[in-house]
């Protein structure tokens, strides 16, 4: 999108125009958190699940959120019109703010940076929901804090371009032998039983908007779940596999580390639990 309006600390300005401080913590230090909310036919989708992560994410790093829940809300809304923005997802970061010189102690008294923008891409149909993808283990380096949303992606990121590099789509990350998570997405597995199964809450994983939506949605759709750990291995050879995150909705997994999942091909349970995914986003953006 070319010249879009973006919104830096109560202006909505052209995006060649924004700026933020060279002392902003953020920039410094990832002294910040962000989420992302999937826009379909101009309505935001799943977002009071994403601001109560946000505010549970504050409180947990000591961020003030400059404005309420629903001032926040009408911000990305004014955006979602001032950009025309009908399909994709809009993006929010708060950092600490800029104090008058670097320092790793928390400043006091400090005005936060909140910056927010749209992006447009296609959710609804996308080539990766049925063709799936591959996907590659390695070792989780991240933080031990990965329950709050932080900008410290670093290491996701040399996660995704490794996989890209040696030819797979992503990479689910490993520790103590376990799967944690996708490199930007929450991890499942079906077993031979047709039983969905996806790693437990916990610091060691995101809490996924999603993921708890699709949760809800198995239960309500008679689709038994199963909160556990589970190792590369038994992942390689379950019965289908697949990630959620707020913008892929479900993609399905058909090879992890050139392993063949099923026969190869996206799975029946993923593909319903997109589907009636996507019922849930139809519905929300039609109200």
């Amino acid at each position: 999108m070319l010249n879009r309006i973006v919104y830096v600390n109560g202006d909505y300005i052209n995006e060649h125009d924004a700026k933020v401080s060279i002392f902003d913590r953020g920039f410094l230090f990832a002294d910040a958190v962000y989420e992302v909310t999937a826009v379909v036919n101009g309505h935001l989708i799943e977002n009071e699940g994403h601001m109560n992560r946000l505010a549970r994410s504050c409180n947990e790093l000591e961020l003030t959120l400059p404005v309420t829940i629903e001032e926040l809300t009408h911000i990305q809304q004014e955006l979602i019109r001032l950009n025309q923005l009908d399909e994709g997802g809009i993006y929010l970061q708060l950092s600490r703010g800029t104090a008058g010189d670097r320092d790793f102690a928390y400043p006091q008294n400090i005005q936060p940076t909140l910056v927010l923008f749209t992006q447009a891409r296609s959710l609804l149909d996308s080539p990766k929901a049925k063709k799936g993808m591959k996907v590659v283990t390695i070792e989780d380096i991240r933080w031990h804090r990965r329950d709050i949303k932080t900008v410290q992606l670093l290491a996701p990121c040399m996660a995704k371009q490794f996989a890209l590099s040696q030819g797979y789509d992503d990479a689910w990350l490993t520790e103590g032998g376990y799967i944690t998570e996708g490199s930007s997405n929450n991890a499942y597995i079906v077993t031979e039983h047709n039983t969905v199964v996806t790693r437990p809450l916990s610091r060691d994983i995101l809490h996924g908007i999603t993921r708890q939506a699709l949760l809800d949605l198995g239960a309500k759709h008679a689709i038994k779940i199963e909160e556990r750990l589970f190792t590369p291995e038994e992942a390689m050879h379950a019965k289908e596999a697949f990630i959620s995150s707020a913008t892929t909705f479900v993609y399905p997994v058909v090879e992890i580390n050139d392993q063949p999942i099923g026969d190869g091909k996206p799975g029946p349970i993923a593909k319903q639990l997109r589907d009636i995914y996507i019922d849930l986003v139809k519905r929300q953006s039609a109200s």
